[in-house]
């Protein structure tokens, strides 16, 4: 459990901003799933998602989403994860892997969280931020993700990870628009087809 607590290059909780946001949240709190909704509905509501919202910079780390006040869903999820960690929550990451326009090819990742809650275990949330048809809820036990699978190429990965993807920081950190990297975002294809 203790992976899941540590601040790296990227969950960098021990960044003096997100300390400080991370307690600024959690004041008066003292349940984890109280301080995890709190900080969940936070980063949802308040960072703003790149593509949504056409914003660069584009952010990987959790203090640059913090600063910049934006990231893609991957991003969003460091932040996540960081605040959380900061605050003695085990959280860590996860990826479904969707069709991005709902009709097939071309594939793409998504990144979310996992939390541990004492009361139940593992919960997945999804931090992205809501919008027409996205409706990601803190509500445990039950999740309420902003995506689900639909085709079959479709798939919810279902490890939990302490840090991000290899792939997914390569991505983030390549490119400097929002828009390069929506061109390129993510596949895990290839690694699919090796793993087995």
């Amino acid at each position: 459990m203790q992976n899941y607590l540590k601040s790296s290059d990227i969950i960098d909780w021990e960044h003096k901003e997100v300390s400080v946001k991370a307690k600024e949240l959690a004041k008066g709190l003292s349940s984890h799933t109280d301080i995890a909704k709190v900080c969940f509905e936070w980063v949802r509501d308040t960072i703003k998602h790149s593509n949504d919202f056409a914003l660069n910079p584009v952010t990987c780390s959790a203090s640059e989403v913090l600063a910049a006040g934006t990231g893609y869903c991957y991003a969003k999820s460091h932040l996540l994860a960081a605040l959380l960690r900061a605050n003695s929550i085990p959280t860590g990451l996860c990826y479904q892997r969707l069709s991005r326009d709902d009709n097939g090819a071309p594939f793409c990742l998504h990144g979310l969280n996992a939390i541990f809650l004492p009361e139940i275990g593992w919960y997945r949330v999804d931090p992205r931020g809501n919008k027409e048809n996205v409706n990601a809820q803190f509500t445990p036990p039950i999740e309420c993700l902003a995506f689900s699978t639909q085709i079959d190429e479709e798939i919810d990965l279902p490890e939990i990870w302490a840090e991000p993807l290899p792939m997914v920081v390569n991505v983030l950190k390549k490119h400097e628009t929002y828009s390069d990297v929506w061109q390129n975002l993510p596949d895990i294809e290839t690694w699919l087809t090796t793993r087995d």
